[in-house]
């Protein structure tokens, strides 16, 4: 009998153990600034616009939003939002409203503005996956409105680091894992490697950041993307980490000790490599299986990569690899992976503060229907970031980060330059 009892202890204690920690993987993230963002106290109707919620399905055609306080009370058709006596209307006739854009790669470039300049853009929230948190402590004490700052702090990466300043190296499994602690105990909502992380230690850092409930994602390029994902990998930066993955096992390591030779190999070697490849393949097929599979978020950064010929000689090889790119974003997510949209803050063929725009525009050339851009802009960026439950959509209870948009993105998605308003946190900021 004591033996009985004693294994059915075990076996509670087991599953009480495996219960916690998912539910402390699962725990809602919250941005570095939260409690500096500005607090709405008013309650605001924006009535008689196009509704387009984030969650990826029919558009209301004469939808109103109340807005209490930071809070979504009310959203719908006009019909079913009655609007208490005393609220402050927003006509909205002629334009669209949306969730706050949700950007998932973010650098800001030694620019300190560009934080401020996406909110009036309509990017309400930020993750910037590479940088010492502090580089952020002058744009936190700017009197401008900033979005809400999702930051990695520096990320990890071996020795010699692509990017020096902007990286930690790591040694070993007591380094990488101490180094997870710091952050995330600083305010990191999420771990970046880089590429040069050698292979070992993404599952010390995975297991280190999904015990303190963050979760990891990473630039690969030489290291194969299933590997990286099967030792707990939760997302990928980066259409370029797949490479490997679509490439023959001779050329891949001829391409991976290039690249270990000299970082700046990537530059031309990638536009090459990726010239060549077959995306009408089996290999290609089974990834987006397994990407699927794994739940895995894909940010594919589309705008930095971006190649347009100009008066001179046209780059073919640039041209076409570009173009696989593009491709294989569209592959995927029309396969059912979670892409998402990363701006990467600024990029060749986009003014100062409308990278983010650029790579939505990407998304619709690549094939993606303009629907599916705004879903992975809002709600799947939301689960990438794991705010889903305060953000994404707009929904009752949720917090209010919306943007008025001039026209129908749905119809054009350039309509979403034209900004008429933002509003973060129940305060309008444009």
């Amino acid at each position: 009998m004591m033996n009985r009892r004693l294994t059915l202890l075990f076996v509670f204690i087991f599953l009480a153990s495996a219960l916690f920690a998912q539910k402390t993987i699962q725990k809602p993230i919250k941005s570095l600034n939260e409690a500096e963002l500005p607090q709405g106290t008013r309650t605001i109707a924006i009535v008689d616009v196009l509704l387009i919620d984030g969650n990826g399905g029919q558009a209301i055609s004469n939808g109103s939003v109340l807005v209490k306080g930071n809070k979504i009370i009310a959203a719908g058709s006009s019909k079913s939002i009655q609007i208490p006596q005393g609220t402050e209307i927003i006509q909205g006739k002629g334009m669209s409203l949306l969730p706050g854009l949700i950007d998932s790669h973010f650098h800001i470039d030694g620019a300190e503005d560009l934080p401020s300049t996406f909110l009036q853009n309509g990017i309400t929230s930020i993750r910037d996956p590479g940088l010492w948190i502090e580089m952020y402590d002058q744009v936190r004490k700017s009197s401008k409105h900033k979005p809400r700052l999702f930051l990695s702090g520096p990320h990890l990466d071996g020795s010699p680091p692509a990017y020096p300043n902007d990286a930690y190296v790591v040694r070993d499994e007591a380094e990488a894992i101490r180094q997870v602690n710091e952050v995330v105990d600083q305010g990191s909502t999420v771990i970046k490697i880089y590429f040069r992380t050698p292979p070992g230690l993404i599952k010390a850092i995975t297991d280190a950041a999904h015990k303190r409930g963050i979760p990891v994602t990473g630039h690969l390029e030489i290291t194969e993307a299933k590997h990286a994902i099967e030792a707990g990998l939760d997302g990928i930066e980066h259409i370029t980490s797949f490479g490997l993955s679509l490439t023959p096992k001779r050329k891949a390591e001829k391409y991976r000790q290039s690249m270990l030779a000299d970082n700046n190999y990537r530059k031309q070697g990638r536009y090459e490599a990726w010239a060549a490849l077959n995306l009408n393949s089996a290999a290609a097929d089974s990834l987006a299986r397994y990407l699927v599979k794994k739940g895995t978020f894909v940010s594919p950064t589309l705008a930095i990569f971006e190649y347009q010929p100009g008066k001179g000689a046209i780059d073919s090889i640039q041209l076409k690899g570009f173009d696989q790119m593009m491709k294989l974003t569209s592959k995927l997510q029309k396969a059912g992976v979670n892409i998402v949209v990363g701006s990467h803050g600024m990029v060749p063929y986009a003014e100062k503060g409308w990278a983010y725009q650029r790579e939505m525009e990407l998304f619709v050339e690549s094939g993606m229907s303009n629907s599916a851009v705004i879903h992975a802009a809002t709600m799947v960026n939301a689960r990438f970031f794991r705010i889903e439950k305060e953000l994404g959509s707009i929904e009752k209870g949720k917090l209010a980060d919306l943007i008025l948009v001039r026209g129908n993105p749905l119809e054009d998605i350039k309509a979403m330059r034209n900004i008429e308003k933002v509003m973060i946190n129940g305060v309008f900021v444009k």
